[in-house]
C-alpha cells in the first residue's frame, strides 16, 4: 500500500505501514506518520526525530513489507548475534518480484556456505593486505586536500568522499585507473537497487538491471584475466586462494567483489560526508579532533554509531525464538533500525550527542551495531576504520578552516545505505 508523506521537500510516495497499537500514549496517526517518516526520501536528512518515536511507541511495531520493525538496541543486538535469525532470505523480502540476480554473496548465506565462503575469502584479505594500504590512503587523502585547498571550495562527497575509497578498493581489486568511472556507475546503481522494489522508479529498476550485467561482465573478464596471468591484487589473491582442496567459483568471487566494491565503497562515501558533517556541526568536537589527532579511530567508531550509513537490515527466523518475551515463528521477517538502535537512550549516554571521545580510552560503552554483529560482522571493517581515520587525521590537522555552505545538505533517496549527495564547503590551510 502506498501513502503519501510530507516532509520539508515535499510530498513523497512511500510504503505504509500496517495499522499499529502503540504504547507510551502515542497515537496511531503520530506513530503511523513516524513510521512512514523512517522510510521517506524527504526525512532522508533527519530520520532520527520518528525514531524516537518509534523507540517510544514499542519494542515491536508492525511495518511494510508483512514484517515488524525493531527500533530497540537491545532486541536489534539479541537478533543480530542470534544465528536462529537469517540474513539469507533479505533478496526474496525486499526484491520478490525482480528478475535481476545479484551474484551470489555470502553475505546472503547462512552456514555451512557462509562459513566456507568466509573463510576462503579471509585467508586473502588479511589484517596485512589491508595494512599495507596505508601509504595510499594517506597519499590520495593528501592529494585530493591539496586540490580542495588550491580551490578553497569544494563539494566534499563528489571530490573527496568518493574518490578516496573508490580509488583504495580499486587499486586493491586491480582495477586499472582508467575504469574507476566505470566502477563507480555500476555501485552507484546496485546501490540503490538494495532498496525495496516497491520504492524504486522504472527507470531506478532498469538501473539497477544495467548496472548488475555491466558489473557481471566488468569483473567476469577480471577474474578471468587475473586466473590466467595472477598479479599483485585482491582478486589475483581470492582467485588463487584455496584450503583443503577448496577454492572460491566465478561466481562466489563476483559475490565477494560485490560486497566489497558495492557494500564497502558505498558505506564508506557516506561514512566520511555523514562524519565531517558531524564534526562541522560540533565546533567543539572538531577542535577537539585537532588538538588530539589520535581521536581519530575512536571518532570513526562513534560517527558509525551516531549516523551509521547503513540505516536498517533484515532478519528472518529459522526457527522459533523469543526476544524481548515475544515468540516469533520460522519464516517470520524483522527489520532492524539500526540507526535507532544507535541512538537508543536506554543503551548509550547522552545518545543524541556527538561525543568523539565516547571509545576512546577503553571506556566501557556499548558496541555500536554499524558494522553488524555475530556472523555477519563485516568483513571489511578494518579497511573502513583505516580509510576513515586517515581521512579525518587528515582534515582535523590540514584544515584550519571548514565552513558548511548548504544546511542541511541534499540526501540522495536510499534507504538502505543512506548518504548526502552533495557536501559543499568552503576551506582554508
Amino acid at each position: 500500500m502506498t501513502a503519501t508523506a510530507t516532509g520539508p521537500e515535499g510530498p513523497a510516495p512511500t510504503d505504509a505501514a500496517t495499522p499499529i497499537a502503540p504504547a507510551g500514549g502515542i497515537s496511531a496517526e503520530v506513530l503511523g506518520q513516524a513510521v512512514i517518516d523512517s522510510f521517506d526520501p524527504a526525512w532522508r536528512h533527519d530520520p532520527y526525530r520518528a525514531y524516537g518515536i518509534l523507540r517510544a511507541a514499542g519494542t515491536f511495531l508492525p511495518g511494510p513489507l508483512g514484517t515488524s520493525l525493531v527500533p530497540g538496541y537491545a532486541e536489534c543486538a539479541a537478533i543480530l548475534a542470534d544465528p536462529v535469525w537469517s540474513h539469507a532470505e533479505e533478496s526474496e523480502l525486499l526484491h520478490p518480484a525482480s528478475d535481476v540476480e545479484l551474484p551470489g554473496s555470502f553475505l546472503w548465506m547462512e552456514p555451512p556456505d557462509h562459513t566456507r565462503l568466509r573463510g576462503l575469502v579471509s585467508r586473502a584479505f588479511t589484517p596485512r593486505t589491508i595494512e599495507a594500504t596505508r601509504p595510499t590512503a594517506r597519499r590520495v587523502v593528501d592529494e585530493l586536500l591539496d586540490r580542495a585547498l588550491a580551490v578553497g571550495e569544494l563539494d566534499l562527497i563528489e571530490d573527496f568522499a568518493y574518490p578516496l575509497p573508490l580509488t583504495m578498493i580499486c587499486e586493491l581489486l586491480g582495477v586499472p585507473a582508467s575504469e574507476h568511472a566505470a566502477v563507480r556507475r555500476m555501485s552507484a546503481g546496485i546501490a540503490r537497487g538494495l532498496d525495496p522494489d516497491d520504492l524504486l522508479s522504472p527507470a531506478e529498476l532498469a538501473e539497477r538491471t544495467a548496472a548488475v550485467g555491466e558489473f557481471r561482465e566488468f569483473f567476469g573478464a577480471l577474474v578471468a584475466d587475473r586466473r590466467a596471468d595472477p598479479r599483485d591484487d585482491l582478486i589475483s589473491a581470492l582467485a588463487q586462494v584455496h584450503a583443503e582442496g577448496d577454492r572460491l567459483t566465478t561466481t562466489e568471487m563476483l559475490g565477494t567483489l560485490l560486497i566489497l566494491v558495492v557494500a564497502g565503497h558505498e558505506t564508506t562515501v557516506n561514512l566520511i560526508g555523514n562524519g565531517v558533517l558531524a564534526l562541522m556541526r560540533n565546533p567543539d568536537q572538531l577542535d577537539a579532533l585537532r588538538r588530539a589527532p589520535e581521536l581519530a579511530l575512536p571518532a570513526v567508531e562513534e560517527m558509525l554509531r551516531f549516523d551509521p550509513p547503513a540505516q536498517v537490515t533484515t532478519r528472518t527466523a529459522r526457527g522459533e525464538v523469543t526476544v524481548a518475551g515475544r515468540v516469533f515463528t520460522p519464516g517470520e521477517a524483522v527489520i532492524l533500525v539500526l540507526g535507532s538502535a544507535n541512538r537508543d537512550p536506554r543503551a548509550f549516554d547522552e545518545a543524541d550527542r556527538f561525543r568523539i571521545d565516547r571509545y576512546a580510552g577503553g571506556a566501557r560503552v556499548n558496541r555500536h551495531l554499524a558494522l553488524g554483529m555475530g556472523l555477519h560482522y563485516c568483513l571489511g571493517a578494518p579497511l573502513v576504520r583505516l580509510e576513515v581515520s586517515e581521512a579525518l587525521r587528515a582534515v582535523a590537522t590540514r584544515l584550519t578552516g571548514i565552513t558548511l555552505l548548504a544546511d542541511p545538505p541534499p540526501y540522495r533517496p536510499n534507504i538502505v545505505v543512506r548518504g548526502m549527495s552533495a557536501l559543499p564547503v568552503r576551506v582554508a590551510g
